[in-house]
């Protein structure tokens, strides 16, 4: 069953199913943040509607709804001749989920509406009576205050009757029952709320914790609707990515007085390493530079020990900082906001950020994140993006030199040297750089996943070593790479984390097995196509046929499958094996960045503005 999301720049959300049931614990239609973007909490789960005409009620759960998106999503009903259209909406940056209901109608009815609420964060489930809800009526509707936290809902429908009558509903979330996780959850149904209609209307359905909010709903449908249109003028870009680029907008969120990106929907908060490898395509390719640089900022705060935070925790938005490569991605999108804004003195504010990385990194940091004495980084289990853990055990531990920590370690030295230049700086980086990559040389004899341990399982980490602006190896070797990538991970939604051909491959993310044992042993993730893409294009000399054979056989196939009421969202991951079921997340930053990134950038050869500054030969003089 197909999902949607709407957000609100907070890292609060609506969603449900196409049909607008719960299938996961995360579905609701109120879903706030209380410490952007952290801190999840469910007000309202659903709202059941029924209609009554010619005396008879007929619930819209009962009859089959035609889904649609064109900014927000949309469900129409066609009941013993009365259309009905549902549209929700959040406005920006408000605790908001408002609900627009347009009828057709030559004939009298009445709609009932009753709303399913709950007070819990979103990773738990609640025990029928565990909390209570008081009940406080006003006149255009019902203020909610649940006993476990001091928020009030006020759930709002002007010119309508409401009457409370309260019951306890069990939810059965399957989709969390197939993740072996907590699905069995109660709901409070409040009461109904009655509205009568005499002709064809509209009118607004509004579940708020705002202590004020604006009393006339269809301006704010109006503004949030020329809010995205606004979006789309400033992207610039051919109305082929619209959707995209609406997509990308769910994931920029308020956090203090800046900004950061919330790495996934419905249950992540902001990492470090998503953020920043989704940054380009969120951010940059939709000139949202400002918000690019406040996000780059943020992080520049956090950076502890030459080390980007991991994640910020969703319960008490703590800062982790278990992760290799982060750090490395900040430098390489500093680069390139700067290929696109020629922002010189931003550089100077970061200037400190980026030494300290490298300096990190080169002297030893936490983690047992060091330089060796071969020149390549060395780092403990667990810290690279394929980092799950059950209990002590990692099933892709990845341990010391894994093969794209040291694309990203040369990389960001090529970065940094070029930089010096800028800012007058000596270039102690140069020397360092060439060191590193004449090192990994000698020790590549053949294709590692992980460098010392002559790891040759066939992963998809090796295709950095051709996407990054500086390579370490020639392009022979990139060819070779992408080769054997394109004919063995590549799939119609993304790449494979491991080969078929391996005896610890798990084609299916759900099976007898712990599901993280298959997270990065087969499943298939659709960020990875970006720098697939980019890494093609580049060993095919940029050619136009190569670019049009791209989009063709690696982005068409998947937006085929997604179809016309696609509301830009991509999964996080994929079964590795036909037919490719989608699993985690309904929404990936990464996903969607990465595909949108890639499109523009690579297939379209958009390329940033000042590129042509930032990667000149003179640079490195």
């Amino acid at each position: 069953m197909r999902e949607w999301i709407v957000t609100n720049g907070l890292g609060s959300y609506a969603s449900l199913t196409h049909s607008n049931d719960n299938t996961r614990k995360f579905h609701g239609l109120l879903v706030a943040s209380l410490n952007p973007p952290t801190e999840r909490w469910i007000f309202v789960s659903n709202m059941y509607d029924r209609i009554l005409t010619e005396g008879r009620f007929y619930s819209l759960n009962d009859f089959k709804c035609r889904f649609t998106f064109d900014m927000f999503p949309s469900f129409s009903y066609d009941v013993e001749g009365v259309k009905i259209k549902k549209t929700i909406f959040m406005p920006h940056e408000r605790n908001t989920t408002i609900v627009k209901y347009e009828f057709k109608t030559n004939k009298p009815i009445s709609m009932f509406h009753n709303p399913v609420v709950n007070s819990r964060h979103f990773y738990d489930i609640t025990t029928q009576g565990s909390v209570s809800f008081k009940q406080d009526v006003f006149e255009q509707g019902v203020c909610i205050s649940p006993s476990n936290i001091n928020k009030n809902l006020k759930i709002i429908l002007c010119d309508s009757a409401y009457e409370s009558s309260e019951y306890w509903k069990e939810l059965r979330y399957e989709k969390d029952s197939e993740r072996n996780d907590s699905f069995m959850d109660y709901n409070l149904l409040i009461g109904n709320f009655c509205k009568k209609i005499n002709e064809s209307c509209e009118y607004y359905l509004i579940f708020t914790l705002e202590d004020e909010f604006d009393n006339n709903p269809s301006t704010v449908y109006s503004r949030e609707i020329q809010r995205k249109k606004d979006l789309l003028e400033r992207a610039n870009l051919s109305s082929k990515f619209e959707k995209l680029v609406l997509s990308t907008d769910n994931f920029i969120v308020k956090k203090g007085d800046g900004k950061s990106i919330v790495a996934g929907y419905h249950w992540f908060s902001d990492w470090g390493r998503d953020a920043l490898i989704s940054l380009p395509g969120i951010a940059l390719v939709t000139n949202r530079f400002d918000d690019a640089k406040q996000i780059l900022l943020g992080f520049s705060r956090y950076c502890r020990n030459g080390l980007i935070p991991n994640v910020f925790m969703d319960r008490d938005s703590k800062a982790v900082y278990n992760t290799v490569d982060a750090s490395l991605w900040y430098v390489d999108r500093v680069y390139q906001y700067l290929k696109y804004t020629n922002d010189i003195n931003f550089l100077g504010e970061v200037w400190g950020t980026l030494c300290s990385i490298i300096n990190g990194y080169k002297n030893g940091t936490d983690y047992g994140i060091h330089m060796d004495n071969d020149f390549l980084i060395s780092h403990e289990p667990g810290l690279t993006w394929m980092d799950v853990k059950i209990g002590d055990y990692y099933p892709t531990p990845r341990s010391k030199k894994a093969v794209e920590i040291q694309a990203l370690w040369y990389n960001a030295l090529n970065i940094m040297s070029n930089l010096s230049r800028f800012l007058g700086k000596d270039n102690i980086y140069f020397d360092l750089s060439e060191n590193v990559k004449e090192s990994f040389n000698k020790q590549f004899d053949q294709q590692y996943d992980v460098i010392d341990a002559k790891d040759l399982s066939l992963r998809p980490n090796l295709i950095f070593l051709a996407s990054l602006d500086f390579s370490m190896i020639n392009k022979e070797l990139q060819e070779k790479i992408v080769e054997i990538i394109q004919e063995t991970l590549v799939t119609i939604f993304g790449l494979r984390t491991l080969s078929p051909d391996s005896l610890e491959y798990k084609g299916n993310y759900i099976g007898y097995y712990n599901r993280d044992i298959a997270y990065h042993n087969g499943t298939v993730w659709p960020w990875l196509l970006g720098s697939f893409i980019k890494a093609f294009v580049k060993v095919k000399n940029n050619e136009p046929s190569c670019r049009k054979y791209a989009f063709e056989n690696f982005l068409k196939p998947m937006f085929d499958v997604f179809g016309e009421n696609w509301d830009g969202s991509i999964y996080e991951i994929f079964d590795g094996d036909s037919p490719y079921a989608p699993r985690g997340c309904i929404s990936q930053t990464w996903s969607v960045s990465e595909i949108l990134r890639s499109w523009v950038e690579d297939i379209e050869n958009i390329s940033p503005k000042y590129e042509n500054i930032f990667t000149s030969s003179e640079i490195r003089v």
